[in-house]
């Protein structure tokens, strides 16, 4: 599998977020190899977007890895207990970010499930169908912030490329603290898989 460059991720949040779709996280975990193909994703765009973690350019040691150069991940912890994922994009110092909301499992998904503490038996979404499932399924922590996606034991690859015709787009999730800007259509996902996280756009 061919890992995505740094330029792939050198673009605005926006496209970097469809563009993601379809692609796969590659996870390895000693001589375990976790594969999932990202299926939905939000773009958090900089400064300008109040639902941003950089909104109005304010970096704090919670963020700070969101200022790296496009390529590194940012993982941050929610709720106390849930971590999430996400890819840098754009230029050092842009403060841009891609939430990868969910994943269907490729290979590796009898650890996925045990890592989850999941039965034998599960629906499609369960694994890996919302961010802090993702984290979990896949082992990732915040041990991981900051790292580089192009190397090392957390890497996105390059997959299959997702039209967009299939591609769903809606308001984010989870953010209506940020006024206007929770009505952006910056949620992104590949229309019709159940792998997508709940609330499902049309």
């Amino acid at each position: 599998m061919k890992v995505l460059d740094q330029g792939f991720y050198r673009r605005s949040a926006e496209v970097v977020a469809k563009d993601l779709l379809g692609k796969s996280i590659v996870r390895k975990i000693g001589r375990k190899i976790l594969i999932a193909k990202i299926v939905e994703t939000e773009a958090y765009p900089g400064a300008h977007d109040a639902a941003c973690h950089a909104f109005e350019g304010r970096r704090t040691r919670r963020n700070e890895s969101m200022f790296l150069d496009g390529g590194h991940a940012y993982v941050f912890m929610i709720y106390g207990f849930y971590f999430c994922l996400n890819a840098v994009t754009g230029a050092r110092d842009d403060g841009q970010a891609v939430l990868i909301r969910a994943a269907e499992p490729l290979e590796g998904e009898t650890i996925m499930r045990v890592n989850r503490g999941l039965a034998p038996k599960v629906r499609p979404g369960d694994v890996a169908g919302g961010p802090g499932k993702l984290c979990k399924a896949l082992a990732i922590d915040k041990t991981l912030d900051g790292v580089s996606l192009r190397q090392g034991s957390l890497v996105i690859a390059d997959g299959e490329k997702v039209a967009s015709k299939d591609i769903a787009i809606a308001p984010r999730v989870g953010v209506d603290y940020a006024g206007d800007a929770a009505y952006l259509p910056l949620r992104f996902c590949v229309r019709g898989n159940p792998h997508v996280s709940k609330p499902r756009p049309a």
